[in-house]
């Protein structure tokens, strides 16, 4: 048993100290981004403006393919220099809108083209791929996802950065993601939360610093020669991260990225939070995945050594969670043992507060006055973070061991404050078996706090009750959310047959 004993405190410790230097992380990111705010920069325009193909990748996006069609139709820029490609591999209602909008805008002299493939291989990388054959002409190549709504402007404030004197080395320019619905909900205000943190903080310190950073898969340009440098290596369909994988091999091969803090491009929140937690899934494996890819070639590249370290915490960034699920597990052997485990905790306490200033600032920064307001869906924040841990281990072990799977796209709804009932959209997703495991890790959490109250260690209780709160409102918001679409559905149904009555 003591052999047993030392191990696990050992993982213990480990779990600690790991969680702490992500803590710490973000604390450095938010000294970067204050000490060197990003400044905006507004470049004078050329007299010839270069060739840009806007590309679309769309699959099954019925309740948002028009809408995206239509902003990219309207974006101001020269109309001889723009091609629009709407790259459609849906195999539903989405292709006859999809039709029907790019009619519409032919109509109106735009050029703009639908680019279908025979089979839907390489997902969303493959479609790029796919479409980049067919645009020779374009020197620069603008990407957006369905669920995006970009300002007309988004072009003339994007392209003059690839275009500056002496920015023949930037490879890509990313701007900064909004949101649509950020009040849809108090889900989608916490993601909106965690969003602000990503794409002011941690990308502004990261551009700030100096140090490689991701390029988000949509709203940003590509220079087509970085794309297409044979060291680069083009879209590869490797990784469920293809804007991260292809955005690091540029940044690896010498090119550089331009992070645009000063514009920003509006997207969708999931509302649902099955479809969030796909989406985490999604970002968790691809992430990891490209960590297990390229992880070897940024230790050993010319990078400084700072830049080194910062570009492996940035691929793993989702290490947390296996980290955060490892330390509750361990937990009760531990408290089996008579283990006090509040020593290890007081030195992840100091580090715990990185996240909650990171997204401070990021607030301080783009609402000044409601920062605050915002800011206050911190705690809710957390306790997702907590709830997802089991849902993102599962993709994070999926990508460390090469296991393959599907790409599985994140349902769009068009939910906006003024409308977008979800609740009955063939896209919804339905409640996974997952959700049982997170009703035992709740229990297994509130078994385990009590454990620790009973002998004493509140400390240590507290923080493991909010694991118990993390499972438990992840479990429940499934449940409850996969009840409201059952009704919903229902009463659709009985209205329909109502109707139907009233007819015959």
């Amino acid at each position: 048993m003591p052999f047993l004993n030392i191990l696990l405190h050992s993982f213990y410790i480990a779990c600690i100290f790991g969680l702490a230097l992500y803590g710490f992380q973000a604390f450095w990111l938010t000294r970067h981004y204050l000490r060197r705010p990003l400044a905006s920069r507004r470049f004078a325009q050329p007299d010839s403006w270069p060739t840009v193909a806007v590309q679309l990748p769309i699959y099954n996006e019925r309740h948002v393919a028009e809408r995206i069609i239509r902003a990219c139709c309207s974006l101001d820029y020269p109309r001889d220099r723009l091609l629009i490609q709407v790259l459609d591999d849906s195999d539903d209602a989405t292709c006859a809108l999809i039709n029907r909008a790019v009619q519409q805008a032919q109509e109106q002299d735009i050029r703009i083209e639908v680019v279908r493939r025979p089979t839907r291989e390489g997902y969303k990388a493959g479609a790029l791929a796919y479409a980049l054959a067919k645009t020779i002409e374009a020197e620069f190549i603008a990407v957006f996802d369905a669920d995006f709504e970009p300002p007309s402007d988004f072009l003339l404030r994007t392209v003059p950065h690839l275009l500056g004197s002496g920015n023949a080395e930037i490879g890509f320019v990313q701007a900064r993601w909004a949101h649509l619905n950020q009040d849809f909900s108090f889900l989608t205000r916490s993601q909106a939360l965690a969003l602000d943190g990503h794409f002011v903080v941690e990308q502004g310190g990261r551009q700030a610093a100096g140090y490689a950073f991701g390029f988000n898969g949509s709203a940003g340009v590509w220079r087509r020669a970085c794309i297409q440098d044979p060291s680069v290596g083009g879209w590869h369909t490797d990784t469920l991260c293809e804007d991260l994988d292809l955005s690091y091999r540029a940044q690896l091969a010498g090119w550089s990225g331009a992070y645009l803090d000063d514009v920003d491009a509006p997207a969708e929140i999931p509302p649902q939070l099955l479809a969030f937690k796909r989406q985490q899934f999604r970002w968790a494996k691809g992430s990891i995945q490209t960590l297990r890819k390229l992880g070897r070639r940024v230790w050993t590249g010319h990078w400084p050594v700072a830049k080194r370290i910062a570009g492996l915490l940035h691929l793993g960034s989702y290490l947390v969670h296996p980290l955060l699920l490892g330390l509750l597990l361990v937990t009760l052997p531990l408290t089996i043992f008579g283990v006090d485990p509040a020593t290890p905790l007081a030195f992840l306490s100091v580090a715990s507060f990185g996240p909650p200033f990171l997204y401070a600032v990021g607030q301080r920064r783009l609402h000044p006055g409601r920062w605050l307001r915002n800011w206050a869906c911190l705690p809710l924040l957390m306790l997702l973070g907590a709830g997802l841990s089991l849902n993102n281990t599962l993709a994070v072990f999926q990508g460390l061991t090469g296991q393959e799977s599907e790409f599985m796209r994140t349902p769009k709804f068009h939910a906006t404050r003024n409308g977008g009932a979800w609740q009955r959209s063939a896209y919804r997703l339905r409640l996974q078996p997952l959700v049982l495991a997170e009703i035992a890790l709740a229990l297994y959490a509130l078994l385990t706090a009590a454990l620790l109250a009973a002998s004493g260690k509140w400390l240590s209780a507290a923080f493991i009750l909010l694991y118990a709160l993390g499972f438990g409102l992840t479990a429940a918001m499934g449940l409850w959310q996969a009840s409201q679409a059952w009704l919903a559905n229902r009463r659709r149904k009985g209205s329909r047959m109502s109707e139907q009555g009233s007819l015959a």
